[in-house]
């Protein structure tokens, strides 16, 4: 475990570690968004998806080293950015920059915190809330049929989106796989990530409010 302390207490290492764990986490949210698409499907599909990933002797492992993911992206991405800024000398190297920032590149620490505050309420909202036993399709669409709560679910997800766009093509920088040749299909790749996964999730609350609660 020696090398991977060294790793950690590098520059460079800390970048790859950040990238690794953010490159899981999108992992993730493919996932999980492919499950809640079940909403679409109705109650008994997604309920039965429910159902079976609370009943998996796995999930509990599989919930601790997500959350172990989640909070070492966090940490590790906040101490290189403020390792970064302190070694700069001086605002120059920001004005020679500026023409390569983007509003991803540079808001990446806010929309991460964004992120991080939709996390947590989202797992008060469906996780604290949910009781074994009872319809999760059921919590879901009732929470959708606040309007302040769909805008927020939606402007949260958005940011979600801006934040991977940037964070994708970050990640294959610095583990060193990209190149001058291919830089434009990385980031043209990252930028469809991003929309797939901002408009996979503001998709659920936005037919929750608009087709099923009409529809009740």
């Amino acid at each position: 475990m020696a090398w991977l302390s060294k790793v950690a207490r590098s520059s460079v290492g800390k970048k790859q570690i950040v990238a690794l764990t953010g490159l899981a986490l999108c992992g993730f949210l493919v996932v999980h968004l492919a499950g809640n698409l079940l909403l679409f499907a109705g109650q008994e599909a997604f309920d039965g998806y429910v159902e079976t990933l609370t009943s998996n002797p796995l999930i509990i492992p599989a919930e601790v080293i997500l959350a172990l993911l989640f909070l070492g992206h966090i940490a590790l991405a906040i101490r290189v950015t403020w390792e970064n800024r302190r070694a700069r000398p001086g605002r120059y190297t920001v004005s020679a920059t500026r023409g390569e920032r983007t509003v991803a590149s540079s808001t990446m620490i806010a929309s991460g915190l964004v992120v991080l505050v939709f996390l947590v309420l989202h797992l008060i909202d469906f996780k604290v809330a949910y009781e074994e036993g009872t319809s999760l399709y059921q919590l879901v669409v009732s929470k959708f049929q606040g309007p302040f709560y769909v805008i927020w679910y939606v402007f949260a997800v958005c940011v979600l989106g801006l934040h991977v766009s940037h964070g994708v093509q970050s990640s294959f920088r610095s583990l060193g796989l990209m190149h001058a040749k291919y830089t434009p299909i990385v980031e043209a790749l990252g930028t469809i990530f991003a929309v797939i996964v901002a408009v996979g999730y503001a998709s659920l609350p936005l037919y929750a409010y608009f087709f099923i609660g009409a529809a009740s």
